[in-house]
């Protein structure tokens, strides 16, 4: 096959990516490697929130250039924090352009939520929600503008010639091998979250514990393609994902919602043995990579009392309290500590130490001084202290790693010596440099994806420079 330009991959980096050179009168062909009509991707999946660090994208680029570099304690690179800070609020009215339809959310941060909304899907409840109308939606301008995709084929080879991306070749689902020759190559498959033998590298000791909160179909086909043609991978730490109730493995009511993350927030989260192992106050993104990189990522159980369960375990749509116990998750209830305690098969003694010792730091105003540290972030954190007291057995749940091939604001996909790579692009959650490293610094993958396929799509057609 030839075109102009191929995308790897029809989620939304992918099909913005697609329609945008579309428009600029290029041939795109995109790959999807899986085979159903409406195929199962995080794209088709997302409650479909744009925001940029929980900040509003209407807020000034300055505040939201500030916030990512916050989060990511100065890991993003500023130019790729500059560009999603600019263009975020342009990518999504460029989105609204060709069809797609977004509503106010509500929460001060959603000014942008796909419509119509599917903030409260259970499982793989996704037809003609949010995603799923975004996908087809941009698939039809797709195909107006002369563009498609075609099902069942899976990139595997990027072709280099004199240094630069010819196109690719690959193996289509009924095990024939084909070739696309074409001008550039974007590479737009999303994060290696399925993949367990990347996980085991980058992200946990224990892949197969950690629940995938996801479509479990992103493999990391286009990182490893790239990584095999010179390109630069960045530090590959740090997941988007949540804590979730570790009934979700046996239960599929059980996900994406509800999460523990705001009953965690006032609360705590220990481990086997009863005791805290990192700081609840960094929110629950970090808490669960920090119980993804032990060796036991499932042996966690959250710790509240009536008011936390009752006040940060009622907050947002389908919270806790009540969904959990309702789909069937368990939840432990006792009037004391020493009979929690026995009820999650904890040590007595030294668990009722740790929350006493805890509760009088609190108290004290002296969370800093506790190890580890007990920082308050958005929730204030409250002692254990009035009856009756509860308890879930939580897990790590994964939506899509942070991660990636490292691109520069134009999308550009870069060599290990920092040069672009002609004619290859990334985008979407297939790249890094903006999420993730160390600190775990969530973003949205959502602006991510939608500005640097707009931007690498703008470069591609020589509209855009950097």
């Amino acid at each position: 096959m030839q075109c102009d330009l191929v995308v790897v991959g029809a989620g939304v980096s992918g099909l913005v990516a697609a329609v945008r050179a579309s428009q600029g009168g290029r041939h795109v062909l995109v790959l999807e490697k899986l085979t159903e009509d409406r195929y199962v991707c995080n794209s088709r999946l997302t409650t479909g929130v744009w925001h940029c660090g929980a900040m509003d994208l209407l807020s000034e680029p300055d505040k939201l250039e500030a916030r990512i570099m916050e989060i990511t304690g100065n890991y993003a690179r500023l130019d790729l924090a500059r560009a999603v800070a600019s263009d975020g609020v342009r990518s999504v009215r460029w989105m609204q352009k060709v069809g797609v339809r977004f509503m106010k959310g509500p929460f001060d941060y959603q000014s942008f939520v796909l419509s119509p909304p599917s903030l409260t899907a259970q499982g793989r409840q996704w037809e003609g929600r949010g995603g799923d109308v975004m996908l087809r939606t941009l698939e039809a301008e797709l195909s107006r503008l002369g563009g498609k995709i075609c099902r069942g084929y899976r990139a595997k080879h990027l072709v280099l010639e004199d240094g630069a991306v010819r196109g690719l070749t690959g193996e289509t689902s009924s095990g024939a091998h084909f070739e696309v020759q074409a001008s550039a190559v974007f590479i737009a498959d999303g994060g290696f979250q399925a993949n367990q033998e990347l996980l085991l590298d980058a992200v946990t000791p224990r892949p197969e514990a950690i629940f995938q909160r996801n479509a479990r179909t992103g493999m990391g086909d286009g990182l490893l393609m790239a990584r095999a043609a010179g390109a630069q991978i960045t530090d590959l730490r740090g997941f988007y994902g949540h804590v979730l109730s570790s009934d979700v493995f046996s239960n599929d009511r059980l996900w994406p919602y509800p999460y523990l993350d705001y009953v965690i927030g006032a609360g705590l989260i220990v481990d086997r043995a009863g005791q805290r192992f990192t700081d609840e106050g960094r929110g629950g993104v970090a808490v669960a990579n920090a119980m993804a990189i032990g060796d036991d990522p499932t042996g966690k159980i959250v710790i509240a009392d009536s008011r936390i369960w009752n006040e940060s375990g009622t907050q947002r749509l389908l919270s806790p309290n009540p969904t959990l116990a309702n789909n069937g998750g368990r939840l432990y209830q006792a009037d004391s500590i020493a009979e929690l305690a026995k009820l999650c098969g904890l040590e007595v003694s030294s668990f009722v130490g740790m929350i006493q010792a805890y509760n009088a730091a609190l108290e004290a105003g002296q969370g800093s001084s506790l190890s580890p540290s007990r920082s308050a972030g958005k929730q204030k954190p409250v002692p254990i202290k009035v009856a009756p007291f509860f308890a879930i057995p939580a897990c790590a749940g994964i939506t899509y790693t942070m991660g990636g091939i490292a691109i520069n604001a134009a999308s550009q996909a870069l060599a290990v010596d920092g040069s672009p790579i002609p004619g290859l692009y990334a985008v979407g959650c297939a790249t890094g440099g903006l999420e993730g490293g160390e600190n775990c610094g969530y973003i949205g993958g959502l602006v991510k994806s939608s500005v640097t396929a707009l931007r690498g799509a703008e470069h591609f057609l020589g509209e855009l420079f950097t």
